[in-house]
């Protein structure tokens, strides 16, 4: 059985993080990284851009490392291998080609799949999803002849693709189950602020509805909503979240709740253990809480954390993470914690009517007041400075009117 000093389940921008980070600080222990998936380290930002799916940018450019580079770093990489169950007491993995590799130090960083669409002929052609190259590469051929799109749920993926689909000149129609795009994530304003974009871009938005089947005989050809209305389509996207895959893990004692539980130093309850990207729920000293987050930049950055704690640089995660996306003339940022829940106070800067609205996410902490998060629309040349205050726990407690007048500069704070 080989034995590796680092072994990482993940090929993804965490566990190649990881990897390099590791490589940085222990030049001569062995690290292997293994992934279910073909390919070596690509850009997922780039698979939800339209540029990309409409050939603006060279399909090369979505390979972040070159063949040459696992080499040169001597770094094991193993594709096309399923982990299918940890033995913590021997410390080694099995994997589905009935292989197993031991390990001194381990990384799971295996990502989160997107959550699957449970309607009667969902398993028809024509159904995406965008998770994977895989994926991105049938939705772009796809694009290249289909006439009528459904995008089934709001989010990040639900806006991006709705862009690409209407630069490709597909008509378009949002299937919401809410009142608003991304209730209730989004106030009603700013909802309809990104509605009011969508719209302005010919897409469609149909408002509490469910599809109850998907039409065709081998290939999609409508849906049929639960109160009846038939809706012709020849491609479907769904965009309705991700899902963390842990029952393989949880007969090793690993604790895992929506993903795999850590603590500020990205180690699970395993000895030598670690879990970082996609797919942990983790301890943030930033915001004070047990976040489960999905994103490119989190995942980049427990990926190096996890990669200083593994070869022995004690680090905690900190970092406030952020999102943005742009198209059909609005930029959307999420920054922090953007849950508006009980407890929370809200600061409204800017206004929906001239199109430049954010919503600073407040917490009482002991008296202290500090910011837990932001959405920000047509405002996302002050995520840096909001991300700073969250990172810094700075005291807001006398400045909140300042936070609403969208004329005073933020940095001031810093």
């Amino acid at each position: 059985m080989e034995k590796y000093n680092y072994l990482i389940i993940g090929g993804g921008i965490a566990g190649v993080t990881a990897a390099e980070t590791i490589r940085q600080k222990d030049a001569v222990g062995s690290i292997a990284i293994v992934t279910n998936e073909p390919y070596k380290l690509y850009s997922r930002v780039m698979l939800s851009k339209p540029d990309f799916f409409l050939g603006k940018i060279p399909f090369d450019r979505v390979w972040m490392k070159s063949d040459e580079w696992y080499g040169v770093n001597k770094i094991t990489f193993l594709n096309h291998k399923i982990a299918t169950a940890i033995d913590a007491a021997g410390k080694s993995v099995s994997f589905a080609d009935e292989t197993k590799l031991a390990y001194e130090k381990l990384l799971l960083a295996t990502g989160a799949c997107a959550r699957r669409w449970n309607v009667p002929g969902a398993d028809k052609k024509g159904i995406y999803y965008l998770r994977s190259l895989d994926d991105g590469k049938a939705i772009m051929g796809a694009i290249k002849t289909a006439k009528h799109a459904l995008i089934i749920g709001g989010g990040f993926i639900g806006f991006e693709m709705a862009d690409l689909l209407r630069m490709a000149n597909i008509n378009t129609t949002f299937v919401l189950l809410e009142s608003y795009f991304w209730e209730p994530v989004l106030d009603e304003d700013a909802g309809r602020m990104v509605e009011k974009a969508l719209l302005a871009g010919g897409v469609k938005i149909m408002h509490k509805a469910e599809v109850a089947e998907v039409l065709g005989s081998g290939s999609v050809e409508g849906v049929v909503l639960k109160d009846g209305t038939k809706l012709e389509c020849d491609m479907v996207v769904c965009g309705i979240g991700t899902a963390c895959t842990t029952d393989w893990l949880r007969a090793s004692g690993l604790q895992a709740n929506q993903g795999i539980i850590v603590d500020e130093r990205l180690r699970t309850n395993l000895p030598d253990v670690w879990a970082a990207g996609d797919v942990s729920e983790y301890k943030d000293i930033v915001l004070d809480e047990t976040i489960h987050m999905g994103n490119w930049m989190n995942a980049r950055e427990q990926g190096k954390v996890a990669g200083l704690n593994m070869a022995g640089t004690e680090t905690p995660f900190n970092l406030a993470s952020f999102y943005t996306a742009q198209g059909l003339g609005i930029s959307i940022v999420f920054v922090g914690d953007v849950r508006a829940s009980a407890g929370r106070g809200v600061v409204k800067r800017g206004s929906p009517a001239a199109n430049s609205y954010g919503r600073i996410i407040v917490l009482d902490k002991g008296g202290r007041k500090e910011l837990e998060g932001a959405v920000l629309i047509n405002r996302s040349s002050e995520l840096m400075a909001i991300a700073k205050i969250i990172e810094k726990n700075i005291d807001v407690s006398q400045k909140l009117r300042e936070l609403g007048d969208e004329k005073f500069d933020l940095k001031t704070f810093l």
